[in-house]
């Protein structure tokens, strides 16, 4: 979904305001080879930059890599889930929160490294830290290869997204932290209080805090989780970590949340998608439901503390949504795995009343503990549960059959 919009470009919310930041280019990149035994191969070239020319930027590399039938399918599939309002406009909305966000960045594809010029002065340092780690991951990995490793699953293409946002961010702390004596390495309560920060010092930007869960979740994620994943790396590799997660990157986001399943290479199970009855339909996007989905899915419409108790239960995901443009319609299949029968059923009456809320109509006309057909705002729906597997079909022209 929308965290391929977010993966063109390696941001961070950082600053810069006046071109003597530059000068602690040397100092920073020696010590972020010391720490992650990553060496520097060639100098990093770097511009400031003001507000006007990161817009521009913006536009001109969305429309570079990104289709606008994809923008428009992302649009789409974001509106069937519920994730965002119907008056919606995903492509606006991104630009104007990137260049809100984006107050440095790293270029992979011009291998250049720009500050902007409009935020606190307190900011810079830091932000060049951020920004030279992405260079030096750069050097050794190709961040643009990377990024594309994961292929058509926006749920690995976060995991990498993490990878990269997260092993900045560490590397960024862990600087700083030792030019005050003190270390990240085996101290997790030093970890946890910078990854809340990074989550909460988002909420400071108006467009941020205006905008839906969904996007503000997932541009944070790769920050905030991102460094907790490589806290936990770090403790356990050392600096092999920093070239492992590169060569061996996590696969899904709930690797990043729970470390424990990259080191045990714990794969996700791949539950089939509902039956999609009729002809003439066109793939819009697919691809896999992972536990941060269900994570902010649950917690837009039920509580925190319940997406926090019912989301790491995840065993697997997948999603297809389809078009037939000529009857108007569009239809969301969805199939969710848990680990446990229980969890399932709180899943699909936690579905129930997800319907409830997202649509404005639900006629119910079939009722059980097991199924739930009716019809909605945009067409007719099933959801069903087979013991641990949560499906749901929505959108269809006529009722499903039995």
């Amino acid at each position: 979904m929308t965290r391929c919009l977010l993966a063109f470009l390696v941001l961070t919310a950082a600053a810069a305001q006046e071109p003597a930041v530059f000068r602690e280019i040397g100092r920073a990149t020696k010590e972020l080879a010391e720490i992650s035994g990553l060496e520097t191969r060639k100098p990093v070239p770097y511009e400031l930059i003001d507000r006007n020319r990161v817009e521009k930027f913006l536009r001109e590399r969305m429309r570079e890599v990104i289709k606008p039938e994809e923008i428009r399918a992302e649009e789409i599939t974001l509106k069937k889930f519920g994730f965002v309002p119907r008056e919606f406009n995903l492509e606006q909305s991104t630009i104007e929160l990137l260049t809100e966000q984006a107050a440095a960045f790293y270029d992979f594809k011009k291998k250049k490294l720009f500050l902007t010029d409009w935020a606190s002065s307190d900011m810079q340092e830091s932000a060049l830290v951020h920004e030279l780690a992405h260079a030096l991951a750069d050097q050794h990995f190709d961040l643009d290869k990377f990024t594309k490793g994961a292929g058509e699953s926006d749920d690995s293409a976060l995991a990498r997204m993490a990878v990269m946002e997260g092993q900045a961010t560490w590397l960024m702390s862990e600087v700083f932290a030792r030019r005050n004596g003190s270390t990240l390495i085996g101290n997790p309560a030093l970890a946890e209080s910078m990854n809340r920060a990074s989550e909460s010092g988002a909420e400071q930007y108006p467009v941020f805090s205006g905008s839906p869960l969904y996007l503000k979740e997932t541009l944070v994620f790769p920050y905030a989780k991102g460094l907790l994943f490589q806290q936990a790396v770090a403790d356990r590799m050392g600096k092999e970590g920093f070239t492992e997660v590169f060569r061996r990157p996590p696969t899904t986001s709930q690797q990043i949340l729970h470390p424990e399943k990259y080191f045990d290479r714990v794969q996700p199970s791949v539950p089939d998608l509902p039956r999609m009855p009729g002809r003439g339909f066109k793939t819009l996007t697919k691809g896999m439901f992972g536990e941060l989905d269900c994570q902010i899915l649950i917690r837009q419409y039920a509580s925190r503390e319940r997406a926090e108790t019912l989301a790491p239960l995840w065993r697997g995901g997948q999603y297809h949504v389809r078009e037939y443009r000529k009857k108007g319609l569009v239809v969301l299949s969805l199939a969710v795995d848990w680990q446990t029968q229980e969890a399932a059923e709180e899943f699909f009456a936690f579905y129930r009343n997800l319907l409830a809320q997202k649509w404005t109509r639900l006629d119910v006309t079939d009722e059980s503990a097991t199924r739930l057909t009716g019809r909605g705002d945009d067409g007719y729906f099933e959801v069903t549960r087979d013991g641990s597997v949560v499906r749901s079909v929505e959108g269809l022209e006529r009722p499903a059959a039995r």
